[in-house]
C-alpha cells in the first residue's frame, strides 16, 4: 500500500491515511488541476496559518508531557511534523532541554530548523536497582525515564529524513550527557553538539556554523559521577535503613556536607567563652565640641589585652587624670577595588545576603533568566548567560559594550584606563564566561514594566536577580571607590589610643552596586577581628582636624565587658562558601546539596542557619565512623580532580572506579558486620514508668530518641524528653488544654507527629480521636471549618481549612482573626518583606490596607495564634 498525508484544522498534526495503488493513480490528475489554484489560495491564506501554528504552539507547550515543538522559519508559517512535506532543500532538527528554551531561540534560526525540547534527561539508570554492573568494568544499565516514552518517540519521528540533527543541551558535562544520550537513542548518523553560553541571535548562529563533535571524555567524566554517586548512595543507604531508620540516604557529596554542619555544632557545644574587655575614651578636640571615641590600642607598647575586670579598672583609674596627646597623624586614600562578575557560587551568596533567597530558588530564577523571558512585542529574551560557571572571564565584545555604558552614562571619570581583568581560580573549568546580561539594550529600568505585567508569582523576584547580575557586571569594570581615611595615635601616659576616621571621595563602581559588603570583604572583617585588628569599618564619619602635639581633653572612659563568641553556624550563603573553597562538589550541584540534606531532614534551618538533627548528628556519627575515607572532605575534593581529569582526557573512568571501589567495598563489608543497630538498641537510665514502676529506656524512633517502659509490650508508655545543662534527662510533659475529646470527653493534650503537633485524646490507646490545631481563625471561604498550620509535603508551612478536602482554603502567610478596616475583609495576614520588615496586610488585591508591625503586636499575634503545625495538608496524610 501506499499513504498520503493529511493535515488537521485543529492541532496541526498529521493523520495517515492507507490508500490502495489504484486510489492513488485516479486522484493524480485532479490533484495536477489543483495545484496552481492551492499555490494561489495559499497566499491569502498564510496571515491565518501564521495565527493558526502560534495558537497550535501554545496548546501544544508542556501539555499532558508532550514535546513542545517550534519551528524556526521566519515567517513561523511553514509546516514541521512530517519529513515529507519540509519542502525544498536542507532540513535540520535541533534539540534541547526545555520548552522556554525551545521558544526562545527559534526566533534566530532560519527556514529549514525544527526545534524540539527532551524536557531534560530521557534516560537514566533505574531506581529500583544499582543499574551499575560491577562485575563488567562497572557498565552502567541505563533506561527510558517513566513518562519519557512519548517525548522520546517524537524526538525519533522528528529526526526521521532529516539532514543533520544539532544536540544544543546546555554547555556543561551534564548536557553532555543528555546529547549523548540523545544522539545513541536517535541513531542519526549526522549529530553533532553545538554549544552556546548565551541565547542570543549570533550565538545560536555561530554555534550553529561551527558543530563539532560529541565529547567522549565529558560525558565519561558524568557518567563517573553519577556511577559513584551510585556506588555510594545504594550500597551505604540500605545499610542505614537497617541500622537507623528505613527511608535514609547517603551520599558521595551530600554526607560531607552534613558532616561539616555536624562538625561545626560539635566546635560550638566545646567552645568556652574567654572573657576580655574594650576601653574607649570619649573626648574633645582643639577645636572643642562634638567629642569623638578614641579605642585602646596599646598599654606599654605593647598590644592591648584586658582579660579581667580588676585590670581593666586600675588602668581606668590611672587614665583618669593621664594627659591625652596626638603623636602621630596619618592620612591617606583607602580604595575599595569592585568585585569581580559572578560565578555560580557568589551568586548564590550574594543572592542569599542581600535578596534572602535559596541557594534553589537562585538557580531556578536564573534558569529562567537564561532561557527566555516574555519581554512584550520581542517575544522570549534570553537576559543572562550561562548560570552554572566557576570563570569570571568575560568576552571581549561584552567588555568593550559595558565600557560603553559607563563612559555614557556615567561620565570618563568612572571608566579605568583598560579593561579589569580578574583571574579564575586553578580548579576553575573556565568553559564558559562568568554570569552577566546577555545584551545591555535591556537595562533594569527598560525590562521591569515587562516583568510587572507578567502574570507569574515569580517575576518579582526574576527581576531583583536580574536587576543584581546587571549591577554586579556593570560595577565590574569601573574604577574603584576612594575613601579619604584619617588615623591618629594617641598617647595617654602608658597607654597608646587611635582614633579613626573616613568619608567616601569618589563613589566609583559603588554609584551602581552599593556600598553593601560583598560576602569576600565580611569574610576578610570577620578574619581581622578575631585577630585583634582594626578594621576598615572601625573608623566610619569624619574626624576634626588633628595636629601632631594637639591636647585633647578627656570627657569619659567607656569600658565593657565582652566574651569570646563560638564559630557561627552555617547559612546557606556561607555553606555554599565553604563546599567551593574546600573543593566539594561543583557549581551546578551546590543547590541540590542543600536541598537534599533539609529534604531528608538531616539538618534544619533556624533563623537562617543550619542546625543538625538528631537524625543527622547520628547518621555523621556512623557514616564518619565507618567511612572515614570515603566521607573525608579531601578525599572527596581529590575526586572532583579525577573528574576533572576525565574530562581532560588525562585519566580513564574505568580506572578511577577500580581504584575507588576495592577499598569502598571492604569498608563496606566491615561496616555491615560492625555498626551499631540503634533501631534496636536501649539505653537504660534512671526514670521510672509512672503506670508500672518499670525503668525506662532511651530509644530511637521516626520521630528521633525517646523514653519508652522496658517492659514493652506489656506496658506501652512512653515520654518525650530533654537533657538539662548538666546532661540529665528530664521528662517533657504532655501540653494539656480545656477542649474536651468529642468521643470520650477526656480533655485533650497536644501531640507531636511526623508533619508536627496535634490534638490528641489523652485516653489513647483506647480513644484514638485526633484533630489540628486552631491558629483561632474562622475558615473565611467555608465559613464552618477552622485555620490550621500545616507543612506541605516539601516542609514549607501553609495556612489551610481544617475540613480538607471538602474546603480547599490556603495561604502562605498567616492569617489574623481581625477584620480589615477598609473593606472588611474577614482576615488579615501577616507578612514580612525585606525593604519593610513584618507588616500587616489586607488579603484583597484590591484594597490597599497596610500596617507595619511592632513589637508588642507581634508577641500578640503569636500568642492569639497557636504556631503548632497540624499533621497533614494538601499534600500530607491525616494526623492520625
Amino acid at each position: 500500500m501506499a499513504t498520503r498525508t493529511k493535515k488537521t484544522a485543529t492541532a496541526g498534526e498529521l493523520e495517515v491515511e492507507e490508500t490502495t495503488a489504484t486510489e492513488k493513480a485516479a486522484k493524480k490528475p485532479a490533484a495536477r488541476k489543483k495545484t496552481a489554484a492551492k499555490k494561489t489560495a495559499a497566499k491569502k491564506t498564510s496571515a491565518k496559518k501564521k495565527v493558526a501554528a502560534k495558537k497550535a504552539s501554545a496548546r501544544r507547550k508542556g501539555a499532558d508531557g508532550t514535546l513542545a515543538t517550534v519551528e524556526a522559519s521566519a515567517d513561523d508559517g511553514e509546516e514541521t511534523e512530517a519529513p515529507a512535506r519540509r519542502g525544498k532543500g536542507p532540513h535540520y532538527l535541533v534539540v534541547v532541554e526545555s520548552p522556554a528554551k525551545a521558544k526562545t531561540i527559534k526566533k534566530y534560526l532560519g527556514t529549514g530548523y525544527t526545534v524540539k525540547a527532551s524536557v531534560g534527561h530521557i534516560l537514566d539508570l533505574p531506581k529500583s536497582k544499582m543499574g551499575v554492573d560491577i562485575e563488567h568494568d562497572f557498565e552502567p544499565q541505563y533506561e527510558v525515564i517513566k513518562g519519557k516514552e512519548k517525548v522520546l518517540g517524537e524526538l525519533k519521528k522528528a529526526a526521521v529524513g532529516v539532514d543533520k540533527v544539532f544536540l544544543a543541551t546546555d554547555p556543561d558535562r551534564e548536557g553532555e550527557a543528555i546529547a549523548w544520550h540523545i544522539h545513541k537513542q536517535l541513531g542519526h548518523e549526522n549529530s553533532f553538539r553545538v554549544m552556546f553560553n548565551e541565547i542570543t541571535k549570533s550565538a545560536i548562529q555561530e554555534a550553529i556554523a561551527h558543530p563539532r563533535q560529541l565529547s567522549q571524555e565529558n560525558y565519561d567524566s558524568q557518567q563517573t559521577r553519577r556511577i559513584l554517586d551510585r556506588l555510594v548512595g545504594y550500597q551505604i543507604s540500605p545499610l542505614l535503613w537497617k541500622k537507623v531508620r528505613r527511608g535514609l540516604s547517603a551520599g558521595r557529596v551530600q554526607s560531607v556536607a552534613v558532616r561539616l554542619i555536624c562538625e561545626r555544632e560539635d566546635a560550638i557545644k566545646a567552645f568556652v567563652p574567654q572573657e576580655y574587655w574594650t576601653l574607649d575614651a570619649l573626648v574633645e578636640g582643639p577645636a572643642g565640641p562634638p567629642p569623638f571615641k578614641l579605642k585602646l590600642s596599646k598599654v606599654d607598647g605593647k598590644k592591648a589585652d584586658l582579660k579581667d575586670r580588676d585590670t581593666t579598672h586600675a588602668l581606668v583609674e590611672e587614665l583618669k587624670n593621664a594627659s591625652f596627646q596626638v603623636t602621630k597623624v596619618d592620612k591617606r586614600e583607602r580604595r575599595r577595588n569592585a568585585p569581580a562578575p559572578f560565578i555560580t557560587s557568589k551568586l548564590q551568596q550574594e543572592a542569599a545576603n542581600r535578596l534572602h533567597f535559596t541557594a534553589k530558588k537562585t538557580m531556578a530564577l536564573a534558569q529562567r533568566l537564561y532561557e527566555g523571558v516574555p519581554l512584550g512585542e520581542e517575544g522570549p529574551t534570553a537576559l543572562i548567560t550561562y548560570m552554572r560557571t566557576d570563570s569570571t572571564r568575560l568576552s571581549d565584545q561584552a567588555v568593550v559594550a559595558v565600557r560603553d555604558l559607563i563612559g555614557t552614562t556615567y561620565g570618563a571619570d568612572y571608566l579605568p584606563e583598560a579593561p579589569v581583568v580578574y583571574k579564575t581560580k586553578k580548579s576553575a573549568q573556565d568553559a564558559h564566561e562568568a554570569i552577566r546580561p546577555t545584551a545591555l539594550e535591556y537595562p533594569p529600568s527598560k525590562v521591569k514594566a515587562q516583568f510587572d505585567a507578567m502574570n507569574d508569582d515569580m517575576a518579582a523576584d526574576m527581576f531583583r536577580l536580574y536587576e543584581l547580575i546587571w549591577n554586579r557586571f556593570v560595577a565590574c569594570q569601573m574604577k574603584p571607590a576612594v575613601y579619604d581615611q584619617t588615623s591618629a595615635d594617641i598617647s595617654a601616659g602608658r597607654a597608646t589610643f587611635r582614633a579613626s576616621g573616613s568619608t567616601l571621595k569618589f563613589p566609583g563602581y559603588l554609584a551602581v552596586y552599593g556600598a553593601s559588603l560583598t560576602p569576600e570583604e565580611e569574610a576578610a572583617q570577620e578574619k581581622a577581628r578575631a585577630a585583634g585588628e582594626d578594621t576598615d569599618e572601625d573608623g566610619v564619619g569624619d574626624l576634626p582636624v588633628l595636629n601632631d602635639g594637639d591636647m585633647l581633653k578627656l570627657q569619659k572612659l567607656l569600658d565593657e565587658q565582652h566574651f569570646t563568641q563560638p564559630p557561627p553556624r552555617f547559612s546557606e550563603a556561607t555553606l555554599v562558601k565553604e563546599l567551593e573553597e574546600q573543593g566539594i562538589g561543583r557549581p551546578s550541584t551546590y543547590a541540590a546539596i542543600l536541598s537534599t540534606i533539609q529534604d531528608k531532614k538531616y539538618v534544619e534551618k533556624l533563623e537562617g542557619r543550619f542546625r543538625p538533627t538528631d537524625l543527622g548528628l547520628i547518621c555523621n556519627e556512623l557514616l564518619v565512623k565507618h567511612f572515614p575515607h570515603e566521607l573525608d572532605v579531601a578525599f572527596t575534593a581529590s575526586m572532583e580532580e579525577k573528574l576533572d581529569q576525565i574530562s581532560e582526557g588525562e585519566a580513564n573512568w574505568k580506572v578511577v572506579l577500580k581504584d575507588f571501589y576495592a577499598p569502598f567495598k571492604e569498608t563496606l563489608e566491615k561496616a555491615e558486620a560492625e555498626m551499631r543497630d540503634v533501631k534496636r538498641e536501649e539505653v537504660k537510665t534512671d526514670v521510672a514508668c509512672e503506670k508500672c514502676g518499670n525503668i525506662m529506656v532511651i530509644k530511637w524512633g521516626k520521630m528521633g530518641h525517646f523514653l519508652a517502659c522496658s517492659n514493652y509490650p506489656e506496658c506501652k508508655n512512653t515520654k518525650d524528653f530533654k537533657r538539662d545543662a548538666e546532661g540529665k534527662i528530664v521528662i517533657v510533659e504532655e501540653e494539656t488544654t480545656d477542649e474536651k475529646c468529642e468521643n470520650c470527653t477526656k480533655p485533650m493534650v497536644v501531640k507531636r507527629g511526623r508533619f508536627g503537633k496535634f490534638l490528641a485524646c489523652s485516653g489513647y490507646p483506647e480513644c484514638k480521636t485526633s484533630k489540628p490545631i486552631s491558629i483561632g481563625v474562622t475558615c473565611p471561604d467555608c465559613k464552618q471549618g477552622y485555620l490550621t498550620e500545616r507543612r506541605s509535603r516539601f516542609g514549607k508551612i501553609f495556612f489551610g481549612c481544617n475540613r480538607y478536602p471538602d474546603c480547599k482554603f490556603a495561604a502562605w502567610d498567616r492569617p489574623l482573626a481581625e477584620a480589615c478596616p477598609s473593606c472588611q475583609s474577614p482576615y488579615l495576614l501577616q507578612k514580612y518583606s525585606k525593604r519593610d520588615g513584618p507588616f500587616i496586610a489586607c488579603p484583597n488585591k484590591e484594597c490597599d490596607y497596610r500596617r507595619q508591625i511592632v513589637e508588642p503586636e507581634v508577641a500578640a499575634a503569636a500568642t492569639a495564634a497557636t504556631p503548632a503545625p497540624t499533621a497533614g495538608g494538601p499534600n500530607a496524610s491525616s494526623a492520625a
